[in-house]
């Protein structure tokens, strides 16, 4: 998998009062990364990482020993994982993170295919 992105993680565990989520979260991050990782549905994630949680359209991870929480959207086609939050368990139970992060938001629709551009060469400005 390819996790987008370590900045967010590493903004989190560098706020102040989150310096001890620096070691679960790399870890995570390490885990995650990986090339041996290749998730293909949620199945694979929960198999993997069993305290994982699908709400909507995010999965959840517990980070810390239930301490913090990492809201994520995976992409399985693409083998992408992208971070939307990192936040402390309280945080979480305050449900604001669900609209925030757009769990329960349709993922966008596939643009239409778009006319082949014209045969025509374009004239270049001097």
């Amino acid at each position: 998998m390819w996790v987008i992105s370590k900045a967010r993680l590493k903004q989190f565990w560098e706020a102040p009062g989150h310096e001890d989520a620096e070691g679960p979260l790399r870890a995570w991050y390490t885990h995650v990364n990986s090339k041996t990782v290749s998730w293909q549905a949620w199945g694979d994630v929960k198999a993997e990482i069993g305290t994982a949680s699908l709400v909507g359209n995010c999965a959840v991870f517990n980070i810390g020993g239930n301490k913090y929480r990492l809201v994520t959207r995976i992409l399985y086609a693409s083998q992408k994982v992208f971070i939307l939050k990192v936040m402390t368990h309280a945080e979480y139970d305050r449900d604001k993170w669900k609209e925030e992060c757009g769990c329960f938001t349709p993922p966008p629709k596939a643009k239409k295919p778009t006319d082949p551009p014209s045969s025509k060469r374009k004239r270049r400005r001097r």
